[in-house]
């Protein structure tokens, strides 16, 4: 009814926890009246016993019934204990529920945002570009150590051709070396020329001379 009066509606939450402190606002006050109807009944029955020692069994009839209704008083309020208490259970039932709810509702929330963001059309695209760039790039990559492994073996062909014919002109007695000049610094094209040229005849004048 609050609403009536200009005042702030309040959440089922915020009802519950009202609810839920009042239950245990009843239960403490019918905790203190059952404490005190026990001290009560302490009393009575202590002047029960005074007055039946005394011989008054008047008064002891009349007192022993309002120690009959206390008890039976008390053990209302033990009934109505235990009902309240069972009160604020299923009130703490309904909270635990009702939170269980807001966080698969929560849930149900993130879930169809992530839905509606996924695409799968556009995320397949995007794993087919993916695959389709890393190709190249394995293309790519073959293709370079191709290119390196041909320029390695070049280097090495080279090499075994100055090592065989250096092995052949061995055998036939000839010094692949021989008549060439290690300068220290450079040499100057023509003085290179001319020293290759008095290399390439003195091998053919050497292969003469082993032919005749």
């Amino acid at each position: 009814m609050s609403f009536l009066f200009g005042g702030k509606t309040k959440t089922p939450a915020e009802m519950m926890r009202e609810y839920k402190r009042n239950v245990d606002r009843s239960v403490r006050e019918i905790e203190r009246e059952k404490t005190k109807l026990q001290q009560q009944e302490k009393k009575v029955i202590a002047d029960i016993k005074k007055a039946a020692k005394d011989g008054q069994m008047g008064p002891v009839k009349i007192m022993a019934k309002d120690l009959v209704r206390t008890r039976n008083q008390i053990t209302k309020f033990y009934q109505m204990k235990c009902q309240m208490q069972a009160v604020g259970l299923r009130l703490q039932t309904i909270k635990s529920t009702q939170a269980m709810t807001e966080a698969m509702k929560g849930a149900a929330k993130a879930m169809r945002a992530m839905n509606a963001a996924v695409k799968p059309i556009a995320m397949q695209k995007i794993l087919m570009e993916f695959e389709k760039q890393n190709q190249l790039m394995e293309d790519k990559q073959e293709m370079m150590d191709d290119a390196m492994d041909d320029a390695m073996e070049a280097e090495d062909e080279e090499g075994q051709v100055e090592e065989v014919v250096g092995q052949v002109l061995a055998e036939i007695g000839i010094d692949f070396t021989e008549g060439m000049a290690a300068a220290p610094g450079a040499v100057p094209a023509a003085a290179g020329a001319q020293a290759e040229g008095d290399v390439d005849a003195d091998l053919e004048e050497r292969l003469k001379n082993l032919r005749g």
